[in-house]
């Protein structure tokens, strides 16, 4: 499992404290925010890959904030856990209804915690069980660290690999170079953004070798987009 960053909002330190090491014992790297306005503050820096989100906050709840995350097109499909002491249906309802991908109520156990925020993270892509993705006549097979044009293998640095597992694992989505440095870089590591652009180039440069460097596409302004016109879906094959 890659080291993927969850934002926690809560405003109480010792449930916060808590939260962040649960999961960095699960292998999370964890963001700390006390409320949604400094929570908001994180996303504008980067996007985590899910945020564990009190209920009950300081000045903007976080229902509030979930509802508003999830009408915004930049941050719609971003995984959200509410956690709160309410447990009445309606409650949950409510939270689901918001666009939350999932609930739960305290208190609840730690391995729980972790399973929930794993399914979450699996039902949303971010976490990629499978030995094979495959995109059309493109390839990569992620136990044997391969990636291939039908049967010809095409020879990427491992910056490159974890580029086109990330980019295929998440086709005809757009994202900004930020985006894409912290996905496939990672926060603690500190690399110009113009790196994206030279990767890209060389990812290009080996698609074009065989006549696909139009799968990588610049959106002026953004950033990039995969696209397999032939096949916008991952199917995939569990290693045995």
């Amino acid at each position: 499992m890659p080291n993927l960053n969850i934002l926690v909002v809560e405003d109480e330190d010792a449930i916060r404290e808590m939260l962040m090491m649960v999961l960095e014992q699960a292998g999370f790297r964890s963001i700390a925010a006390a409320d949604a306005e400094d929570a908001q503050k994180v996303l504008d820096e980067a996007l985590p890959d899910l945020i564990l989100l009190d209920w009950m906050l300081p000045g903007v709840s976080g229902v509030e904030w979930a509802r508003r995350l999830k009408k915004d097109p930049m941050y719609r499909e971003l995984p959200i856990i509410l956690l709160t002491a309410r447990g009445e249906e309606e409650d949950k309802v409510r939270g689901l209804e918001i666009g939350a991908d999932d609930y739960m109520t305290k208190p609840f156990s730690p391995k729980e915690l972790v399973a929930r925020i794993r399914a979450v993270l699996r039902r949303s892509g971010k976490i990629n069980d499978l030995a094979q993705i495959t995109l059309g006549d493109l390839v990569l097979d992620t136990e044997q660290h391969r990636l291939s044009i039908g049967d010809k293998q095409l020879e990427v640095s491992p910056t490159e690999f974890r580029l086109m597992q990330f980019f295929m694992t998440h086709p005809d989505k757009v994202f900004n170079r930020t985006q894409l440095l912290d996905q496939v870089w990672g926060r603690s590591v500190y690399i110009e953004e113009r790196t994206v652009d030279v990767h890209i180039r060389r990812l290009r440069k080996i698609l074009g070798e065989h006549g696909r460097e139009d799968l990588v596409q610049t959106v002026r302004g953004f950033g990039y987009r995969f696209s397999v016109t032939d096949s916008s879906t991952p199917s995939a094959s569990l290693s045995s």
